[in-house]
């Protein structure tokens, strides 16, 4: 089925009451969070741990499965580390926080950008699609439920005014985050790769709010939120092109914001509580190794090594190593052999991302909450 595409901003009025209640809400939430991440004592720790969380989620939604344990480790070393599902959420959380320096340091989101995030993701160069005969089809039945345009003439114009519509905001006045769901909406629309549109149009959303100052680090955990109601995500994608009735897709997305701030202010108040009682720990107990920079390495990943500690805190190797024997007999740290070399996990850290985050609000009641 084809749709005509037509440009953005969009004709119809989009902020209608439902929608301008669920922003406020959406807006407060997503406050919470940036406030609450300032807390964090390292922005790495954040950026590090809840990249991988949101790679982890946004690959599973392309049905590419990973376990925590074979992220970490694929992340961590992968000379010999052979999972390549797992590598491949690896690198996505590589490609995101590429993205993210970028963006941070004033970059625009242009077509450049958009291509090296599906490149680096997919690890080929095509760029737009040329060719035609892509469709999108129903994984049960093997319906064709949508024809995205085929030539690539109509690609590049699309692209172009959806780049415009993300970086000129002369363009429309509209709220960032509304903006955010037409920007997701249009590019999945337009699936202008031929493959990896899905993780490279979730890595824009995050992107986007950095960029509008929404996020001052890239720890909105979205995904989540869509696995948990794929069903309705894709529902909606499809109704909205048929329709051009945006109002229930971008509830959708706002209630996705707020839900997933919600989680990850769970997370971040976990990772809080957690070196608090490392902290108090370390220095009664092992008072002589104490520092912040041992105790951000230990909230970094749930894993580290002697290497790790060495450089990060500008000690001898010898040095590095006792400071985690000494863990290690204070159960701070697991010691694990994997390969020719010692790791040492943070099992508390590690349980907190494997155990996951109080369930989203179910999508269907947000008919009633914004009636």
């Amino acid at each position: 089925m084809k749709f005509d595409i037509p440009l953005l901003p969009p004709k119809s009025d989009v902020e209608t009451k439902a929608v301008l209640k669920q922003l406020a809400v959406s807006h407060r939430y997503l406050a919470l969070l940036n406030g609450r991440s300032a807390t964090i004592p390292n922005e790495n720790i954040l950026i590090n741990t809840l990249s991988l969380q949101e790679a982890k989620e946004s690959s599973a939604i392309e049905n590419i499965i990973t376990t925590h344990d074979e992220m970490y480790k694929a992340e961590l070393f992968e000379a010999y580390f052979n999972n390549s599902q797992a590598k491949e959420v690896s690198r996505y959380a590589q490609t995101l926080r590429s993205g993210f320096q970028q963006i941070r340091e004033g970059a625009p989101i242009t077509h450049s950008l958009i291509k090296s995030i599906q490149k680096d993701l997919e690890q080929n160069d095509t760029g737009y699609r040329r060719n035609p005969g892509t469709v999108l089809k129903n994984a049960a039945t093997g319906e064709v439920v949508y024809t995205p345009p085929q030539d690539l003439p109509t690609i590049e114009k699309l692209m172009d005014n959806l780049v415009e519509f993300i970086n000129d905001n002369e363009m429309s006045e509209l709220d960032p985050l509304i903006k955010m769901a037409i920007i997701h909406h249009r590019f999945e629309t337009i699936h202008p790769f031929y493959d990896g549109n899905g993780r490279t149009g979730r890595i824009i959303n995050i992107l986007y709010l950095v960029k509008e100052e929404l996020l001052t680090l890239p720890i909105l955990y979205l995904s989540r939120y869509i696995i948990q109601y794929k069903a309705d995500y894709y529902r909606l994608l499809q109704s909205t092109r048929e329709s051009s009735d945006w109002e229930e897709w971008i509830l959708y997305i706002l209630k996705g914001v707020e839900e997933t701030a919600k989680q990850t202010l769970h997370l971040i108040d976990g990772i809080k509580e957690l070196m608090k009682n490392y902290k108090q720990r370390i220095r009664t107990e092992l008072p002589k190794i104490y520092s912040q920079d041992l105790l951000n390495n230990l909230f970094k990943h749930p894993y580290t090594k002697i290497e790790f500690v060495e450089k990060e805190l500008n000690v001898s190797r010898l040095t590095a190593s006792k400071y985690l024997n000494l863990l290690t007999e204070k159960k701070m740290l697991n010691k694990v052999k994997i390969g020719t070399s010692n790791f040492y996990i943070n099992e508390p850290l590690y349980e907190l991302f494997a155990q996951g985050v109080p369930p989203a609000q179910p999508f269907e009641q947000i008919k009633t909450v914004t009636d």
